[in-house]
């Protein structure tokens, strides 16, 4: 079997079941999601791939995790290996991303392992990306109001805009996009589609009024709060285009636009510290 830590927000948890999912499809083994991380973890609404996609995967127990793993499923022992100098302790039944970037071990992992990691790479499962789209068609109906956007979007030559401010403005890891990237993005977006109409979605609309001019017409997404959330990545994967943040949210609201022809702009620098993001980026979209 295969088991899949989950842990982090929506698109974490989307990354971790795409790859694991993909995973379990090439070697035809069942698959297990394993969210006790979220026993002790406050962040974002918690395990959502069930409530929000018709994702149906069973739920590991603790029995199933000692099956894969053994002795290291030893929370203190788990915590030590995840250490690249002690790589050479790890069964090979446990997987832990030794990198940001795409790693080819995943391609010699035998049937039964635990995933450990955050995998950000379509090159996870992108021979399965037909199978991934379905399992994360969304499995709820819509408000009026996102209703009322829905269908301005689908009737206009719609572009996604997402602004992540709140988290991101006290945060050694991730800073937020400059106003110089969105200005860009906006007129490189506008240059090449005719006639372009923006859905901005931010957690700081007020802001974004303030301090980002749209000189086309125009809508400010920010009525789904908290567990409604997920409605904003339902409405930007409708959009023709898109210009997205540095977020795992917003890559996955572009990314799961199917059409061939859709223009994605993604910030060059995803990390404060530089980190290479070179297989984060699908090769067909554009990096500013």
């Amino acid at each position: 079997m295969i088991i899949s830590n989950i842990i982090g927000g929506l698109g974490n948890q989307m990354f971790q079941y795409a790859m694991a999912r993909s995973l379990s499809l090439e070697l035809k083994s069942d698959l297990l999601l394993d969210i006790s991380s979220y026993d002790s973890y406050p962040l974002h609404q918690g395990y959502e791939l069930d409530r929000v996609f018709k994702v149906r995967s069973s739920l590991a127990k603790v029995e199933d995790v000692k099956s894969v793993l053994g002795w290291q499923q030893n929370l203190f022992i788990h915590r030590v290996l995840r250490r690249p100098q002690f790589s050479w302790l790890r069964k090979k039944s446990l997987a832990i991303e030794p990198f940001f970037q795409y790693w080819e071990g995943v391609n010699f992992l035998p049937k039964n392992c635990y995933l450990f990691g955050y995998w950000q790479s379509e090159k996870y499962f992108n021979k399965f990306s037909e199978v991934i789209r379905q399992d994360f068609s969304f499995d709820s109906n819509m408000s009026e109001e996102n209703s009322f956007y829905s269908e301005r979007i689908r009737k206009s030559n719609s572009v996604s805009v997402h602004i992540r401010r709140g988290d991101y403005l006290n945060n050694s890891v991730y800073a937020s996009c400059s106003l110089e990237y969105y200005r860009s993005a906006i007129a490189h977006v506008s240059a090449r589609s005719g006639n372009p109409v923006f859905f901005v979605f931010s957690d700081d609309i007020e802001w974004v009024k303030d301090n980002l001019e749209f000189e086309a017409e125009s809508y400010f997404v920010a009525h789904n709060k908290a567990g409604e959330s997920y409605n904003d990545m339902r409405l930007m994967s409708y959009c023709k285009h898109h210009v997205i943040a540095n977020s795992s949210f917003s890559w996955w609201g572009a990314w799961l636009n199917p059409s061939p022809e859709k223009i994605v702009i993604a910030p060059k620098q995803w990390f404060t510290d530089g980190t290479n993001t070179k297989d984060l980026i699908p090769s067909e979209w554009m990096v500013l």
